[in-house]
């Protein structure tokens, strides 16, 4: 099983416009984040999944300066772009996550990785972990499947696609012990998030990657930081998207399922 880490990177932020190559102690954002997915066992390839538009090259440029690989593909459509690399690299499972998220939680990834060894999952995901430090694992063909059901084109926000147990077998490993703290804020969407980044990565010291825990005795040391980026919202599908993907589903369940059947076949 060749399992890979697919990163989806873009510069377009209407929010906090290049947030990810903004400097976090000599390093930029997204840099911080590969340093860290280099910490997890048993990745075959890391791919920074980027768009073909001109602004973008920046990322290549990363990808290259990092020694990881690159896959330029659609600019609006996450889920073929994901897909298409894959494909590419032959990967049979990857781990996920959006490049804004430069605290991934390393041990939960690793336990992410052992469930997928064990072949049963299509969907792996993590619960209680401060809000961007957990990845996610993926079946190729379960992708490959959403992308064949998915309505529409702009697909940033997917995961209600796949958090379909009554399609997909879905495993959720629940965060525990000091790391369990769903409370924080460890994304970047608002310039709090940035401030509160800064403030870690400047003040926790480390050495090639921080420490989870170590941040954590920090924020609860200097609640005054967490403080910052609190009240940030963080961007949700919209309910009236919802509710037209659930009933979708619920209409075509039985059109899904041999959709499904179809595609994991056509890799035995």
């Amino acid at each position: 099983m060749k399992i890979g880490f697919l990163i989806t990177a873009r510069l377009k932020s209407s929010r906090l416009p290049l947030k990810v190559i903004m400097d976090l102690n000599g390093k930029t954002v997204i840099e911080r984040l590969i340093d860290r997915i280099k910490e997890i066992q048993g990745i075959s390839e890391i791919v920074l999944c980027t768009s073909t538009h001109p602004q973008d090259k920046i990322l290549v440029d990363i990808a290259k300066k990092n020694d990881i690989y690159y896959f330029c593909g659609d600019e609006v459509d996450v889920l073929k772009r994901l897909y298409d690399a894959g494909r590419f690299f032959g990967i049979d499972y990857f781990l996920g996550i959006t490049a804004d998220n430069p605290l991934i939680s390393i041990y939960y990834s690793n336990l992410i990785i052992d469930e997928v060894e064990k072949g049963h999952y299509d969907f792996v995901q993590v619960d209680g972990l401060p809000l961007g430090s957990a990845t996610y694992g993926m079946k190729i063909q379960a992708l490959e499947t959403i992308c064949e059901i998915k309505q529409v084109v702009d697909t940033e926000i997917w995961g209600y696609l796949i958090r379909r147990p009554e399609v997909f077998s879905i495993k959720t490993i629940s965060a525990k012990g000091k790391l369990c703290r769903p409370e924080l804020r460890f994304t970047l969407d608002y310039l709090e998030d940035y401030e509160v980044m800064r403030a870690i990565h400047t003040n926790v010291p480390f050495t090639n990657v921080l420490n989870l825990a170590d941040v954590i005795d920090y924020l609860d040391m200097h609640p005054g930081i967490v403080d910052i980026n609190k009240n940030c919202i963080q961007l949700d599908i919209k309910e009236d998207v919802k509710k037209s993907i659930d009933e979708y589903y619920s209409n075509n369940l039985q059109k899904i399922l041999d959709i499904k059947e179809r595609v994991y076949r056509s890799y035995i």
